[in-house]
């Protein structure tokens, strides 16, 4: 755990979680579904689609339009195809959904301190708890914060307000923790958030590095030291 920013002299009593690469690596569960949906369609290269999804052309990460995009592209659409590559895209992805190592026990020890724990994340709130379940961490957490709650996506402090707002927190009482330094540290921290960005998730590789939190986490359980160092435990 590297610690790079000093911070306001607060107790700890809640812990705002992103799901997607801070939880799980969601990176790898996608390419495998990519590369299932190739091997149905009897093409090579299942990264190929994953570049599809991610374009920056105003759709979201999870638009199975992407899908339809490259079964065009490669000349192999028909709607009663794309509907089972769309199927296969999702019952793969979510079959592998596996937590990062030591994540459900950092989180049940964090419950058993008596902190309040939440979710904030991009996607929509029933694709939410399906990864959640999958995973065994929905039961976990006290509120899951996400996209259609708002009307809004990360960094927009919209997101965040809602969240201390459901919370009932103080933003000096909540540590944010992400793999994202634009979209999960950066605002946290102008809210007045302390904040743990989860380095050993991130794939946002072309995004500006030019926020800082104020540590920097090696593996989930770093997260403890933080709360425990904050709070005096």
């Amino acid at each position: 755990m590297q610690e790079t920013c000093s911070t306001p002299d607060h107790r700890i009593t809640a812990v705002l979680f992103d799901m997607d690469n801070t939880l799980f690596d969601f990176v790898e569960a996608k390419v495998s579904a990519c590369n299932a949906v190739n091997t149905r369609l009897g093409l090579d290269g299942g990264r190929d689609l994953l570049f599809y999804f991610l374009r920056q052309d105003g759709r979201s990460f999870e638009d199975w339009g992407h899908i339809r995009d490259f079964m065009v592209d490669n000349r192999v659409f028909s709607e009663d195809l794309f509907a089972e590559c769309c199927s296969i895209y999702e019952e793969t992805k979510i079959r592998n959904l596996v937590p990062y190592p030591y994540i459900g026990e950092t989180l049940r020890t964090l419950k058993d301190q008596g902190l309040l724990l939440s979710v904030v994340t991009d996607a929509y709130f029933e694709n939410a708890v399906i990864r959640l379940e999958k995973t065994g961490l929905y039961p976990i957490f006290d509120e899951v914060i996400t996209a259609d709650m708002t009307g809004a996506h990360k960094p927009d402090p919209k997101v965040f307000l809602l969240a201390l707002e459901k919370m009932g927190r103080h933003p000096s009482e909540v540590l944010m923790v992400g793999d994202s330094l634009r979209r999960d540290i950066g605002p946290a921290k102008k809210l007045g958030m302390m904040t743990a960005y989860a380095g050993y998730g991130d794939r946002n590789f072309l995004e500006s590095r030019e926020e800082k939190a104020d540590v920097t986490l090696v593996d989930i359980r770093d997260v403890l030291k933080v709360v425990n160092g904050k709070n005096g435990v």
